[in-house]
Order: structure tokens, then sequence, then C-alpha cells
């Protein structure tokens, strides 16, 4: 029977004839489109590639060593204070007021970044840009509480490829009016304020979702009757999207009413959820998930290269500028961040169609590119040519995302909506702290402080690190496989003997 008709068997079992799916008036093509139009317009920031000649130029005449080690660590700071917070509340808020804040925060960032002047006015702005990526959250999951699971996949795709235009045309915009037209990076800082200030008016036509997650489901009595008689616990509650497959000993709410199904207005009525035992329920979960050997090696891996490549794209234009000086010499930061960005698209789609037995040989695969990413990122330091760096960046970009797609793919195989959010989470808190633990010691002016050429070789060693770890957790691997093959071929042997 097809996974379809089995889940439909099922919700005609679970729940009443009267309980039916209450037609939308504009369906999953409205907030779609405008989610879409949002990440587009909130990415599309021209000035971005070229944030740190800006900063150190004459619009705001600042060291290098305020630039890259008192001003930048208060992005790695902020993200990681912020992060949990906008977590439940993104959650308890239902998405939609995140979002906004998200755009009044690109707002607010863009502004100060134009009139703002000073170390500390610097630094506040940091502080909301940090508030900005806090908040990505809220744009990559408004879009699964207002449409079916069987659209996740599609929506999800849509969403993430409108940012990724939008990206992308902004930064092949700021190159071409910069190299070609001759614009200031002012008059460039005008136009990303422009196009976040369209994207936050565009977020108020996002339809409010009714539900969430975690604090707020929809629910009536009937329905709650009709699905005690439902066995979550044996997993009889099946996705028929593969990457959202139940888990055996599993049961959410999302697994007694589908998340998107509407009920009689008579009977229909919201339950809220404590936030202590929503915190109690995810440590639950955490505790499961990673309980699991391949999940758990995947999500280490996850959690040590983004600290590195976090570190990496935020100082890349540093290194750069040290190259290559922006205030004597025609740069292209702009066109770079366009083809890693696009190649490493490439490598995304490319990443589905790998075949290869990730169980057994992930750890090795996992270990051999992160030499990579380390020879690069030693390549982009040593080799003071910034042809040589820009192509290691393009490399280490490309290598990256071809690897945590992978990642994301293998963890999110075997997690419902629930999970998925809550590992993918904790792997983001964990990378933001060892980014935080690391820009402290290595970069903040409080640390070390340390010049950007030794930092970029400590970030080669660091992946060098990762490297050597999971090449040894590999090959352990391999060789118990191979033990425990060889032991039941014997034991296999010694009962036909028998």
């Amino acid at each position: 029977m097809e996974a379809q008709e089995v889940l439909d068997g099922l919700r005609s079992r679970v729940l009443p004839r009267r309980v039916r799916r209450a037609p939308r008036p504009f369906g999953s093509a409205l907030p779609t489109a405008v989610l879409c139009g949002y990440g587009f317009f909130a990415n599309l920031r021209p000035s971005e590639p070229f944030l740190t000649p800006y900063l150190l130029g004459p619009d705001k005449n600042l060291t290098e060593t305020q630039v890259f080690n008192e001003i930048y660590p208060v992005w790695t700071y902020s993200y990681l204070v912020l992060l949990f917070p906008v977590f439940l509340a993104t959650d308890y808020l239902r998405y939609k007021p995140v979002i906004l804040l998200q755009g009044l925060s690109l707002i607010v960032t863009w502004f100060m970044l134009l009139y703002a002047k000073g170390l500390l006015a610097i630094q506040f702005l940091e502080f909301f840009y940090g508030l900005v990526t806090a908040t990505e959250i809220a744009y990559y999951s408004y879009i699964y509480s207002v449409v079916d699971l069987n659209l996740y996949q599609k929506v999800t795709s849509y969403c993430r490829s409108a940012a990724l235009v939008g990206y992308t045309v902004g930064s092949v915009c700021g190159q071409i009016l910069v190299s070609v037209a001759g614009w200031s990076l002012f008059i460039l800082n005008v136009v990303s304020l422009t196009s976040v200030s369209v994207a936050f008016a565009v977020a108020w036509f996002l339809p409010m979702p009714q539900k969430s997650l975690f604090f707020h489901h929809l629910t009536s009595t009937q329905v709650s009757k009709e699905t005690e008689a439902v066995d979550c616990k044996n997993g009889t509650v099946i996705h028929d999207d593969p990457a959202l497959k139940r888990v055996p000993g599993w049961e959410d709410v999302e697994s007694k009413v589908p998340l998107n199904i509407e009920e009689h207005p008579a009977e229909q009525q919201e339950e809220k959820v404590d936030i202590v035992n929503v915190i109690k329920e995810l440590w639950q979960d955490f505790l499961q998930c990673y309980s699991s050997r391949t999940l758990l090696c995947w999500s280490v891996w996850w959690a040590l290269s983004t600290c590195g490549y976090f570190q990496v794209i935020n100082y890349a234009q540093g290194l750069w500028e040290k190259v290559l000086p922006s205030q004597s010499s025609e740069i292209y930061n702009g066109g770079v961040e366009a083809v890693s960005t696009l190649l490493g698209a490439v490598a995304v789609f490319a990443a589905g169609h790998i075949k290869i037995s990730w169980a057994t040989w992930g750890e090795i695969a996992l270990a051999m590119f992160s030499l990579f990413i380390a020879a690069a990122v030693y390549i982009m330091d040593t080799i003071r040519n910034i042809w040589v760096c820009y192509a290691s960046y393009v490399v280490f970009r490309i290598v990256y995302m071809l690897l945590i797609t992978i990642a994301t793919f293998q963890i999110a195989t075997n997690l419902s909506v629930q999970r998925y959010a809550l590992v993918f989470g904790v792997n983001t808190f964990i990378a933001l702290a060892l980014q935080t633990l690391l820009t402290l010691i290595v970069v903040d002016a409080k640390g070390l402080g340390l010049d950007i050429f030794t930092q970029f070789m400590i970030y080669a060693g660091y992946f060098a690190a990762i490297s050597v770890v999971f090449l040894i957790s590999g090959t352990c691997s391999i060789i118990q496989n191979y033990r425990r093959k060889k032991e039941r071929r014997r034991n296999d042997t010694t009962a036909d003997d028998a």
C-alpha cells in the first residue's frame, strides 16, 4: 500500500467525519509567495561583501584593530546570547512577529551603518545584526505552520532558493555598481537599506499562523478521544515525507493531530503549553536523539565545522583587505561571494546524487573533506596573492556547503518536525558556543587579539584537527564493522557445520 493511502486511511480512522480541513482562501500560494518575496529583498544587500572596506574607509575611519578585534566579536557574542530565547519566542509568538522583528533589525542595522559614528555605536550595530541572524529561524520555520505536510519539501526549497537568489543578485549588483558604475560604498548601503525596508513592508502581508509546534496546538474534545486509540509509541503514525518518518518510541502532538488540520470552529480550541513542560520535553528529546551514534557523529562534525566556517567567512574580508588594500586597488569581493554562492548551490544539488554508503564511509569522507577545507584556509593565509585568496575562499565554501548538505540529510532522515528543529537548534548553539570561545581567545582584544594572518593559520589548524579526529574515529568504526562481520560469518559457518 502506498504511503499516502496509509496516511489517508489512518486519518479517516483517527478524525471524526465532521472534522474537516477547512478551505483556505489563498491556500499555500499566498504565504509561500510573500515569504519568498521577503527572503529575496532581505538578502538583497549589495553592500555586504564590502563591509570591511567600508568600515576601514573614510566613511567610518576605524582602525583594523577596532574592526577585527573589538567590533566583529560582538556579533558572535550577541548571536549566542539571543539564539535560545529567540528560538522559544519564535514558537510562542507564532513566527510572524519575529519575522517582523528581523525586518526591523535589518533596517536599524543598515541605518546605523549609514549614520552611526564611533566604536561604541558600531558595536551596537553588531548587536542588532546578531539579532538579525538569530531570528532567521522564524523565516525558515514559519512556512511549516501554514502549509500541508506533503508540501514541506517544495516550499522549503522555494524559501531557501529565494534567499540564495537574493544574496547572489545583491553581490553581483554590488560588484557591478562599484567596478563599472563607480558608486561609493555609502550609496551601496543606501540601496541595501532600501531593500531591507521593502522586505519589512512585505512581511506585514504574511498571514498570522494559528498554531505552532510547541506552545500552540489546535485540539478538540472529539479528536482527542479518537486519537487515544492510536498507538503512537509504536510508530503507527506515518509521515509520507521520507525525511520526516516516525522514530519508534516518539510521541508528539503532531502525530495525534496533523499540524495543519483545521477543525470545526464550534469545537476548536487552542491548547497552550506551559514553558516549563516544553523545556522538559525538549530535554528528554535531546537525550533520546543524541543517544544515536550516527546522529551524534554528524552533529559533532556539524557543530565543529560550522564554528570554523563562521570564523572564516566573518574575517575573510579582513584577510583580503590586508593582502590587497581597497583604498589603493580594485577589489572584487562581490563577484567572489556571488561565484562561491552559485557554485556552492551546484554542489548542494550534486550532493543529492552522490551514491555512497554513508553509514560505513561517512566519517572517513568527513575527515578527507575537512582536510581539503584546512588546505584551502592554509593556502588563503600563506600565499599572499589576492586571486589565490579568492580561489581558496570559493573552494572553501563549496566543500563546506556540500558537506553541510549531506550532514543535514543524514541527521534529518529519521527525525520528526519537532526533533528536526531541536537537533539543528542544539547543533547551531554548540557551534556558536565554540565560536564564542574561539573568538574570545584568538580574536578579541581582551584575549590574545592576534593579527588576521595568525588567526587564519589557527583556523587551518582547527580544521586539520577535525580531520584527524574523524579519520581516527572512522578507521576504528570500519575495523569494528569488519570484525563484526567476520565474527558473524564465523558463527554462521559453525552453525552450518553443526
